[in-house]
């Protein structure tokens, strides 16, 4: 049976080493998917990550940081390895914030059997002027990929990709990008629907909180193929911030000092 959740407006703000809000703890315990987000760079998002991790003993997780191939390297040995286990994935490599950040998720849960959800780049590039679309491996008009968006929904997306890429991407790509970001939500949609037919569940994932919105992010795509699995959706912001997208729990973490972003554009 689908089950209603109700969205929080509370934002509860905890120093790293305090334990998760019990509230947190007991919905997410009865959920199927547990879509946690996070700020790539936020140490204190990633131990919070690992305590609800350690908390549920998911079956399964879903990275977004990972691809399929990445994700069938991690084994209970491997991820009994510690920093082997960086090496092994060629995190360095990839792009990602220190893998030192993101290992105790693994070894939250060294027995879950993980699960990769990036789309691959080379896929990326070969759509994206063509027929982004095309670079979702699946059956796109299931999810409902080739349904166009709402106008209203398509300009805001369309802002938050000229806004991120620092004003400066040319305005025929904005579209482009947002369908690949749709791309990039249905796959995680897609593999947590996998890793829980495999497991039975419970499936935890872990993505940016852009990925976990509820309006417009993975769980659009959940609800359209499988309504029948319960979600939760956790995101994390910084000093309390307002976290847009429909949330149905929040957790706040002091900021980081960050150099812009934009400085190598000007």
């Amino acid at each position: 049976m689908k089950r209603l959740i109700l969205i929080l407006a509370l934002v509860w703000a905890a120093p790293a080493w305090a334990d998760l809000p019990p509230e947190v703890l007991d919905r997410a315990r009865l959920a199927d998917i547990v879509i946690v987000g996070e700020y790539h760079d936020n140490p204190d998002h990633h131990r919070n990550q690992a305590r609800i991790v350690a908390a549920l003993r998911p079956a399964a997780l879903v990275w977004e940081m990972l691809d399929t191939n990445q994700a069938a390297r991690v084994t209970p040995e491997a991820v009994s390895g510690g920093p082997a286990l960086g090496a092994l994935l060629e995190w360095e490599q990839s792009g990602w914030p220190d893998f030192a950040m993101y290992a105790p998720i693994f070894q939250a849960a060294p027995l879950a059997r993980s699960y990769g959800a990036a789309v691959p780049r080379a896929a990326i590039r070969q759509h994206l002027e063509a027929d982004p679309i095309a670079a979702f491996d699946g059956d796109a008009t299931a999810f409902g990929l080739r349904d166009p968006l709402p106008r209203a929904q398509e300009a805001a997306r369309m802002a938050l990709q000229w806004e991120a890429h620092c004003q400066a991407l040319p305005e025929e790509t904005l579209a482009p990008m947002v369908r690949i970001q749709q791309v990039r939500d249905a796959t995680l949609a897609a593999a947590a629907i996998r890793a829980q037919a495999d497991t039975g569940g419970p499936v935890v994932v872990i993505t940016g909180n852009g990925h976990a919105r509820r309006d417009w992010g993975m769980p659009v795509y959940l609800a359209r193929v499988r309504p029948d699995l319960s979600v939760f959706v956790l995101g994390q912001t910084e000093d309390g911030a307002p976290l847009s997208g429909g949330y149905d729990a929040v957790l706040s973490a002091p900021s980081l000092a960050r150099p812009d972003p934009c400085a190598a554009f000007r």
